[in-house]
């Protein structure tokens, strides 16, 4: 698929030639921007039919605590990582709420909501997940990549109907040093536990992501994202 690069101080865009018919909205990881990951897009080799628009923002720049209070970009605060780690809830739900309405600017241009994906990257990748599972109108799915469930305790209660049945595809590194393969797979559990269709893959790599787990994510974004029959 070739597309046309749109840079501005918010983030980057990659615009399809034809008309964009769905939307992928991917938030990179503590410390990256939006320019993290646009070079992964040829290597998913979708077809042009499918007509996506690729969106990535940048997370504005903060202090992180674990990185002793060196301001970078970043989605939320981080204190630690142990499962008793207390989450920066504000910063996660007003990271969530920028995402909302990023799809709410894709929907306003015409875009169908069942045609916008969430995708995100270790911290992004918790962001996406937050914020599809609260969105008010049914979505395409979520890509999660080498993250884990962020707030796990409000999503009972805050949870939105409409996006009960989302796609979620959870891809985890079995050697990541960075979020250990259990947050992956304990958030994966509490999914389930809630009800959520979730797809698992793991792979041997760390905090990465490696040629197998593109060939996942090429084949689940075609599928959600190719136009129904008819």
């Amino acid at each position: 698929m070739n597309y046309r690069k749109l840079e501005t101080p918010q983030g980057v865009t990659l615009i399809p030639q034809s008309a964009a018919q769905a939307s992928v909205v991917w938030l990179h990881g503590l410390g990256a921007d939006g320019n993290d990951f646009p070079p992964l897009v040829p290597e998913l080799r979708l077809p042009d039919t499918l007509a996506i628009r690729f969106v990535f923002p940048h997370a504005p720049v903060r202090p992180v605590t674990i990185n002793n209070g060196m301001r970078m970009r970043a989605w939320y605060d981080v204190v630690g990582f142990g499962a008793d780690r207390v989450e920066d809830e504000p910063g996660i739900v007003a990271s969530s709420a920028f995402v909302r309405d990023l799809v709410g600017r894709e929907i306003a241009s015409g875009i169908a909501s069942t045609r916008v994906v969430l995708a995100g990257f270790s911290q992004g990748g918790a962001i996406a997940l937050h914020a599809a599972l609260r969105y008010p109108e049914p979505l395409a799915g979520v890509l999660a990549l080498s993250t884990y469930l962020p707030c796990q305790r409000s999503l009972p209660r805050e949870a939105s109907a409409a996006n009960r049945r989302i796609p979620i595809l959870m891809c985890h590194g079995t050697y990541d040093p960075v979020l250990p393969i259990q947050m992956g797979t304990t958030s994966r559990d509490a999914l389930v536990a809630e009800g959520y269709a979730v797809t698992w893959k793991d792979y041997p790599m760390q905090h990465q992501v490696c040629g197998p787990e593109v060939t996942d994510i090429a084949n689940w974004l075609h599928d959600r994202l190719s136009p129904a029959p008819g």
